[in-house]
């Protein structure tokens, strides 16, 4: 018999019996082969490459760097004549994609030369994760689509073309998300290569040392597997924040303060030696009885890690930039609830409100409490509750005990396992469920005593009066779906409701077992590990529970994965944990091989052993003449199960893609160089930058985040493409203006979409088509929808029947009923439910074949999120508002200096706004016809200092109801809000005219030049409670730039008084000056005269006096006579020039 020691797997015994042997040949022959002939086992293989390490042979990095790259922009300084914006700076990203593929038995250098050749493409699809805080970060489901490109390696190479090659792609971020989904495709050429998914997510508790080397934050690294952490050692729960989680973190190494630590979901992993101090404080109210170092509880959150040692709980937040836009990381582990004694951590896998959440058990002074922790931006608050009193005295008991303990987001309340201990009787447990909001406690069930006596049933309703067995119930803890309200109480035993109030027994869980955890896929599968390591599997919306390990299927798998000499098994083997990664269930198994341990993931294949198990319990050995012949009977209802006529999916999964293709390479092999995958770089940063910076409120006459980008340049695409046609781009690379843009028309892919969005009144429309067996021998096929809401969804199926292909075909209908949700932001507090598609009789028998192995088919479960979805906003229409202002006012005069994107509107125009509807995902972009309320909400003379308004101060300025002459504007429509405080407007509004009271803030604005007076409106636009077309409350803020606003009465008055002042002023002056004007010209003229004739007589006294004094030097022995002679000459000049100035003095009056 196989089967598995209590710590872990065991190699099994190879004694199959020889009819199954036989059976599994017939079996497996057909699809075998099919896929041996037509496929071969080739995968993809990713790693990361810093710009330091492209084309080094055997090179990966570790995602840490988060900081854009500024190096890039150099190489776009050389694009001399291309596409781009010179006056731009364009950045990088700090990490690259390493692309190449593998396949069993072959050289995988040559097979990736080949592939290059033969036209092979990897085509990447990087998924981001949205974020868990929507108040700081958009919420939106982001995708971009990048084919790689081949690059040579830098190792030596004779060959005279390549040698060595690998694909790659930048490793885009995004602000807000720390995992990504890699999913790497072909593009249809070369051999064929299954589609691969990888994780990269950011590790934000390594940091870079000064020699360029990578540390951990939280302890130190540990190089050696020992065998005795992992040998006999049970396994433990994988506990994280579903989607949101981008490192997991595993304990319960026994005696080492260690944990197991990965950022790809264990495809690697590192085992590390936590840096705490690991201190034991006891005391009379913490009951320890031993101290161990190990650490037994572990929780991932999107960027803080817990951990339970002993009663004391550490947090460590992650140095994430990307989320907290600023160093936010622990420089080591914080203690939390230090006065405390904690006996459990107890998970909380999904988000809401912005925030993740944890919560601690206590034990001793506080038993009977729950400290709810809160986990928003990496800072990290704990709450004790119940606030008022315990759980004990909230339900009436002396003495009891938190157990477990469930979050219900939806609900925002609290379920509690208490095991009550009664004197006077046993103990038993009840469900406890807590409102967080009223503060109020209420018992919802009372778990029997005892297990009950199905008598040979699959389940069994527990009502109170069906008959019990002597095994007591031990519940040990909760697991809660919010998709589908699925409440499972595990124990020695399987409860599951769907109300938290009426519970069902899964009767085929043997009551001899105990159940240690539960791993929930939240997508319909549900993975039982118990005390003794068996794996159990039940498939929600059933009530079988099948044994997968130890089981004949699994004997079957493990005798076949052994000739296959596959390196995931090995004949001592032991389970570490069990987890869910994309719907499939995977193991981590501490494998040893030839006395060498190490570390495995390998997939648990759920629908093979189910086959395996079917087919070995139900097959008939019949002799027919002289030999056997071997028949088994298939118990699915169908042979085939499709999908059909599935709508486009970007509308209801509100997926956002792009796409990106590398720069053309003026190279004659087609490889690109470092400066072209640069270039790539630089140009996939700008693409996801454009749809960042596209969130804005005024709408672009085109609706799509990439026109602005080659608004400019597409009149110039074909002188680029004529320039790359005869080699002569710069840099020899081409960039191709249509390679970046945004995808809107994916198409469906024959199944159901991960999840879908619903709002107010939508639909989701397909069929099934099924072909029977014998439908004309009385066969019937049937099709159920289960919904885990029907009071807000509902399913309607119509069938049809075609006789003549023996099949059936049903239209399935999914529609919201449209009062379930009230109005919110885009994709804020979405409502989760589900539907579930599930053909009766198909649960556990229904197999489909594929490449990768049989999988199940007839239970299908979609979730659905009812409410706002993501990517819809509302934008101001300002093309159309300038042209419909400019047809009602008969003019349009704009601001003096033009702002093109904040065009102005004149004060005593009347104002008619229009809005848009915009989705970013399907690109319809379309007038906003509901109704709306306008408010403004803040103001000023200019940007800068625009001041928000209190709410006292909006009601004022906005109400038609203020006595206090404050309003800013007016409208003639006559509807407003219930309570008449606002107006309500519509796209057929009759206007705004704007008054700017006195008591206004834009009532006498002074301008700031001799320009009119301009006055930047805050304003709020919001349809929340006016419009019940849909669920979506859009909010949109923008400014409103008005010019030519009046100055007040008393303002102009003055102004006129001061004008008028100086006018007359200057007319006074004006006529004095006519009046004067000829005696002021002839005094001036006299005055100018007689300066005139003082200056020339100056000058001719002083040209004498320098003639006297030279005649005097040149004559001395005759001094006397010379003296006398001289004052002669001089008299009479003097004489002579007195006589002139009189005959000049009588001629000027007639000249």
């Amino acid at each position: 018999k196989c089967g598995m020691s209590p710590p872990g797997p065991a190699w099994p015994r190879l004694r199959v019996l020889q009819a199954l042997w036989a059976l599994l040949v017939v079996l497996l022959a057909p699809w075998r082969l099919w896929a041996i002939k037509n496929t071969q086992e080739c995968t993809w293989q990713v790693v990361l490459n810093n710009f330091e390490t492209v084309g080094k042979k055997d090179a990966s990095d570790r995602f840490v760097d988060q900081e854009p790259l500024y190096t890039v922009d150099k190489v776009f300084s050389l694009l001399v004549d291309a596409p781009i914006d010179p006056d731009e700076t364009y950045l990088g990203f700090p990490y690259y994609l390493k692309i190449n593929y593998s396949c069993k038995g072959e050289s995988s250098e040559a097979l990736v030369r080949k592939g290059h050749l033969t036209g092979l493409k990897p085509v990447v699809l990087v998924t981001f994760q949205s974020p868990v805080n929507f108040h700081r970060w958009k919420i939106e489901q982001l995708q971009i689509q990048m084919e790689a490109a081949p690059f040579r390696s830098r190792e030596r190479c004779n060959a005279e073309e390549v040698c060595l090659m690998s694909w790659y792609t930048p490793m885009p971020i995004k602000n807000g998300s720390v995992v990504m989904r890699v999913d790497v495709s072909s593009n249809g050429l070369g051999p064929f290569i299954p589609n691969k998914r990888f994780q990269v997510n950011i590790n934000g508790f390594l940091e870079r040392q000064r020699d360029n080397t990578l540390q951990f934050t939280v302890g130190n690294e540990l190089f050696n597997l020992i065998p005795r952490y992992f040998v006999n050692v049970p396994s433990r729960p994988l506990w994280y924040t579903v989607d949101q989680a981008p490192v997991f973190i595993l304990g319960g190494i026994p005696e080492e303060k260690a944990i197991l630590l990965t950022d790809t979901n264990f495809k690697d992993f590192f085992l590390v030696e936590l840096s705490i101090d690991s201190c034991w404080v006891g005391s009379f109210y913490c009951p320890q009885t031993s101290f161990t170092a190990t650490i037994y509880d572990a929780i991932a959150t999107e960027s803080t890690l817990f951990i339970r040692q002993n009663q004391l709980i550490y947090y460590f937040t992650g140095t994430y930039t990307t989320l907290h836009e600023s160093n936010r990381g622990s420089e080591r582990w914080v203690r939390v609830l230090a006065n405390e004694c904690i006996k459990k951590l107890c998970p909380v896998h999904f988000h809401s409100n912005g925030s993740e959440y944890v919560m601690a058990l206590t034990t001793g002074k506080h038993e009977g409490y729950v400290h709810f922790g809160t986990i928003t931006d990496g800072r990290v608050s704990f709450e004790l509750l119940p606030r008022q009193r315990s759980v004990c005295n909230g339900i009436l008991v002396v003495n009891c005990s938190i157990t477990w303990a469930v979050f219900i987001a939806g609900d925002y309340n609290l379920l509690l396992l208490v095991e009550i201990e009664d004197p006077s009787t046993r103990k038993y447990f009840q469900v406890v469920s807590y409102d967080l909001v009223s503060d109020y406690l209420v018992v919802l069930y009372t778990i029997p005593e005892f297990i009950p006596d199905a008598r040979g049933l699959e389940f069994l309703m527990v009502l109170g009066t069906e008959s019990y067995t002597n095994f007591p119930m031990v519940p040990k803890g909760m697991s809660y779906n919010p998709y589908n309200n699925l409440l499972f109480i595990w124990g020695n035993f399987l409860l599951q409701s769907y109300n938290s109030e009426n519970f069902i027994y899964l009767a085929d869980f043997p009551k001899e077992l105990s159940i240690k955890y539960l791993v929930n896929s939240f997508y319909g599968d549900t993975a039982i590990v118990t005390e003794t390591e068996e794996i159990w599997y039940l498939l929600e919306g059933s009530y079988q529970v099948y044994k997968l390990f130890p089981s004949k299927g699994w004997e079957v798998h493990v005798s076949l994965q052994v000739m296959q000499q596959s390196s995931l098994y090995a004949p001592n083997e032991t389970m570490v944990t069990l987890f869910y990664e994309d719907h499939r269930l995977y193991q981590l198994v501490y494998l040893i091989d030839n006395q060498q341990g190490r570390l495995v993931k390998r997939l648990v294949p759920v629908g093979q052993l189910l086959m395996y198990q079917q087919i070995s319990n139900d097959y008939l050995l019949e002799r027919q003449g002289s030999h056997l012949t071997l028949s088994f009977t298939n118990f699915c209802p169908f042979t085939v199960m499709r999908l059909r006529d599935l709508p486009n999916p970007q509308i209801y999964t509100r997926q956002e893609r792009y796409r990106a293709q590398p720069p053309r390479v003026l190279e004659p092999g087609g490889f690109h160089s470092d400066n072209s995958l640069a270039v790539y770089q630089g140009l996939v940063y700008y693409l996801l930058w454009l749809h960042s910076k596209y969130d804005k409120p005024y709408a672009d006459p085109v609706h799509d985040p990439t026109w602005r980008w080659w608004k400019n340049k597409k009149q110039d695409q074909d002188y680029y493409f004529y320039l790359a046609s005869n080699w002569r781009s710069a840099g020899s690379v081409h960039v191709d203006m249509a390679s970046y843009e945004k995808i809107y028309d994916l198409k469906a892919e024959n199944e159901l979409p991960e999840r879908i969005f619903l709002d107010k009144g939508t639909s989701y429309r397909f069929s099934v088509f099924l072909t029977a067996r014998d439908l004309r021998g009385g066969a019937s096929l049937g099709l159920a929808v289960v919904l885990a809401d029907p009071e807000c969804i509902e399913a309607v199926v119509k069938e049809k029947v075609l006789v003549n292909r023996n099949s059936v075909l049903f239209w399935v209908t999914l529609s919201d009923k449209r009062f379930c949700f009230d109005q919110g932001i885009s994709g804020h507090h979405l409502m989760k439910t589900s539907m579930l598609l599930k053909v009766a009789g198909s649960s556990g028998h229904c197999f489909q074949n594929t490449h990768q192995g049989p999988r199940m088919q007839g239970n299908l479960m979609v979730p659905v999120l009812i409410g706002c979805p993501p990517g819809k906003r509302l934008a101001f229409d300002i093309t159309y508002t300038l042209e419909y202002n400019r047809l009602q006012n008969k003019h349009y005069f704009d601001c003096v200096h033009v702002a093109p994107e904040m065009p102005c509107f004149l004060f005593r125009d009347i104002f008619y706004p229009f809005f848009l509807i915009q989705d970013l995902v399907t690109g319809d972009s379309g007038s906003f016809q509901g109704s709306y309320v306008l408010k403004v909400v803040g103001g000023g003379p200019t940007q800068d200092t625009i001041k928000e308004y209190s709410e006292e101060d909006i009601y004022r300025f906005n109400s038609p109801l203020d006595k206090t002459g404050s309003l800013i504007w007016t409208t003639r429509n006559t509807t407003t809000t219930e309570d008449s405080a606002f107006n309500i407007l519509s796209h057929n509004s009759l206007g705004i005219e704007w008054l700017c009271m006195e008591n206004s803030p834009c009532h006498d604005t002074i301008p700031h030049s001799i320009f009119a007076s301009e006055f930047f409106f805050k304003v709020l636009v919001s349809n929340r409670g006016v419009d019940k077309s849909t669920y979506c409350d859009y909010q949109l803020t923008f400014q409103l730039h008005i010019h030519g606003l009046p100055l007040s009465a008393r303002r102009a008055f003055l102004i006129l008084m001061v004008s008028a002042s100086l006018f007359v002023g200057l007319v006074i002056l004006y006529v004095i000056s006519c009046l004067l004007s000829p005696y002021v010209v002839k005094v001036c003229n006299v005055l100018c005269w007689k300066i005139n004739n003082i200056i020339a007589w100056e000058s001719y006294i002083y040209s004498i006096a320098s003639d006297t004094r030279a005649f005097s030097n040149t004559s001395g022995t005759k001094s006397g006579e010379s003296s006398g002679g001289i004052s002669r000459v001089v008299s009479m000049v003097a004489g002579e020039n007195k006589t002139d100035t009189k005959e000049t003095l009588r001629k000027k009056p007639i000249s």
